[in-house]
């Protein structure tokens, strides 16, 4: 007997995110999810440094999608294996946290400041086995290099409107990748989510790639 190709998922794969750039990550990586946004609402989390504000809103983004596949199973009467991911991404930057701007202002006055210089990125990571209520969690961090960006250039990248969609206000893989010198560590991480730690994520929970349907073409 051959095996079936395209391998066949055998859990239903949740990203609990809306981002675009999370979700190309993993597709292009030979792994399909599905998508659910958890919205929910970052700011009712303050307080906390860098790395434990992003994972515990990867935590609570996970969970709120875990929690509506567990009463939606309560409803229908069953519940397939599924596994959720939640992610969540933030700068740090010579002491601030930087999420995305908020007005094309601050994406001037923000580029202005890290031009030239360097931040680090940190993204959280959750999964949620739902079945059987277990957790792996990880936080990720990159360095990035930014570029002696003009202000020429900053006002053409500003008006594409992409730095106030991302994280930190850049992108590494878009229109924003002129401006990134380097980085050190998982690039990946910098898009908003980390194959390797993903990959060490499902060996926790006793999963490997191929459950998610690895490689899909």
């Amino acid at each position: 007997m051959t095996d079936p190709w395209p391998p066949q998922p055998t859990v239903r794969f949740i990203l609990a995110s809306a981002s675009q750039g999370r979700y190309e990550t993993l597709v292009n990586a030979g792994v399909v999810p599905q998508r659910l946004a958890s919205n929910f609402d970052e700011s009712s989390v303050q307080g906390l440094p860098p790395r434990e504000l992003v994972q515990e809103l990867a935590n609570r983004k996970a969970d709120v999608i875990a929690t509506r596949m567990r009463a939606e199973a309560i409803a229908d009467g069953e519940l397939p294996q599924t596994l959720v991911l939640g992610c969540d991404s933030l700068l740090e930057f010579e002491g601030d946290t930087l999420g995305k701007p908020r007005t094309q202002d601050e994406v001037e006055v923000r580029w202005k400041r890290m031009r030239g210089r360097s931040g680090v990125l940190h993204t959280g990571h959750c999964l949620i086995d739902v079945i059987v209520e277990r957790v792996a969690l990880a936080t990720a961090s990159t360095k990035v290099h930014f570029s002696d960006i003009t202000d020429d250039e900053l006002e053409v990248y500003r008006s594409s409107g992409e730095p106030s969609n991302v994280a930190g206000g850049f992108t590494v893989d878009g229109f924003g990748g002129w401006f990134i010198d380097g980085v050190e560590g998982d690039h990946h991480n910098v898009v908003g989510l980390s194959l390797p730690v993903l990959r060490k994520l499902l060996r926790e929970l006793d999963y490997g790639l191929w459950d998610l349907g690895y490689p899909t073409p």
